[in-house]
């Protein structure tokens, strides 16, 4: 026996939907659980579930037609199975068929008595809508109705898209007329309504989709926690100045943190590992990643051998790379093999942050920007540099102690940058 698919009561007010989206088509196989459309309600877009197995043997409703409660939108069963007594039971239209004539008869009488009630409404009400049915009625959608009211959209201005130039929720979200209601202000001011911004929908670009993919995969795979330190960042900023003033490579924080980073991780190789299922692979080679903003996301360029390079060096490869990244001409060998990765957010002006690690990682380090706070010395208070980083940690690898004992000596060697150099 075939099956009816009807209009369900998908909110406690609703009325009728409209069909946004068919996500079948005739003929396919469907099976219980399958989200076969998304309707319109007057609240929201709302999924419509199929409740048995069987193949799509007719869409009643095309997208952004309207249906009542109860009306027709699908029927399924065996493929080639007859369904016209179904379809004349439905007259074509999604309208569910009265199941006796005085049911039908006292339909007749409801209605002729919403239209006496409609024509008294229209003597006090203002017009509704901009698509006019005989009776000078709005047709619009719930939705539809309540997106122009929000908007402050005169719906005698909309042109309607739908069955019988009904109004949906489409064409409210590409209206760009400029006829708009007035609506009640609370003071005694004159009321003004807002133009909204027009909203669209971006491509996901390849990109974005690996990105998404990825740092999914890490979030809810790889059981995060994070450990924050404070440091003094004055003795850096002095050790910067003097060496930006004796070299023509400009040294920037960040390649100090990446150095200071890089000698730590040959302390602390936990630190420096991944995750293989059955083992843990501790890296002898340290490969610093580090984030580079670029349109479509974050791309990860990497300083190999980080620890064996000076801050020269560094400067310069990390400039040379996040330009290939912002070009988009970055290689993939350029942004593969990385044992640890740095974000960092400072110059944004974040304090602090936390970052997902980035698979195989074991860590990542989110670094915030340098900030003027007072501090106190010697039991006076006097004005501080002080920055913030926040450790990410792979549970799995790495344990609360070892990533503290990781964090204190990144803080040591930026508190004393000359230790680096030895």
């Amino acid at each position: 026996m075939a099956i009816k698919i009807e209009m369900p009561k998908l909110s406690d007010t609703m009325e009728e939907g409209v069909i946004a989206k068919w996500n079948v088509k005739e003929g396919d196989k469907i099976s219980a659980g399958d989200i076969i459309a998304e309707v319109e309600t007057d609240k929201a877009t709302m999924d419509v579930e199929a409740f048995d197995d069987g193949t799509l043997l007719k869409i009643i409703p095309q997208e952004g037609d309207a249906v009542p409660l109860g009306g027709l939108i699908a029927v399924i069963g065996e493929e080639g199975e007859d369904i016209s007594d179904i379809l004349d039971g439905a007259g074509g239209s999604g309208s569910s068929e009265s199941s006796s004539s005085d049911d039908s008869d006292k339909k007749e009488e409801k209605k002729s008595e919403e239209s006496k009630e409609d024509k008294s409404e229209e003597k006090t009400e203002t017009k509704e809508t901009s698509s006019e049915s005989d009776n000078g009625r709005v047709k619009a959608s719930p939705l539809a109705k309540k997106m122009a009211e929000d908007k402050g959209i005169d719906l005698t201005s909309v042109q309607g898209s739908g069955p019988d130039g009904r109004v949906v929720k489409k064409d409210i979200e590409d209206y760009k007329g400029g006829s708009s209601l007035s609506k009640p202000s609370s003071s005694s001011t004159a009321s003004k309504s807002f133009e909204s911004l027009e909203s669209k929908e971006v491509k996901v670009s390849q990109m974005r989709k690996v990105i998404a993919r990825r740092l999914s995969e890490s979030k809810f795979t790889n059981p995060h926690f994070y450990e924050t330190i404070d440091i003094d960042m004055k003795a850096a900023m002095a050790a910067r100045s003097s060496m930006n003033e004796a070299n023509d490579v400009k040294i920037s924080f960040n390649d100090i943190v990446v150095k200071a980073c890089a000698i730590a991780l040959t302390r602390h190789q936990a630190i420096n590992s991944s995750w293989h299922d059955d083992v843990i692979k501790e890296h002898g080679d340290v490969h610093v990643a580090v984030a580079v903003a670029i349109d479509e996301g974050l791309m990860t360029p990497v300083i190999t051998h980080a620890d064996k390079k000076g801050l020269s060096e560094i400067s310069s490869e990390t400039r040379e790379l996040a330009g290939l990244a912002r070009d988009r001409k970055l290689q993939p060998e350029q942004m593969e093999g990385s044992t640890f990765t740095i974000s960092n957010l400072g110059m944004f002006g974040i304090e602090e942050f936390t970052a997902i690690i980035n698979p195989p990682n074991a860590c990542i380090l989110a670094v915030g920007a340098i900030r003027d706070v007072p501090v106190v010395e010697n039991g006076a208070v006097v004005p501080g540099k002080r920055m913030k980083i926040t450790l990410s940690s792979d549970h799995r690898i790495v344990d609360g102690a070892k990533a503290a004992q990781f964090l204190n000596t990144v803080k040591n060697l930026l508190e004393n940058p000359l230790s680096m150099l030895l």
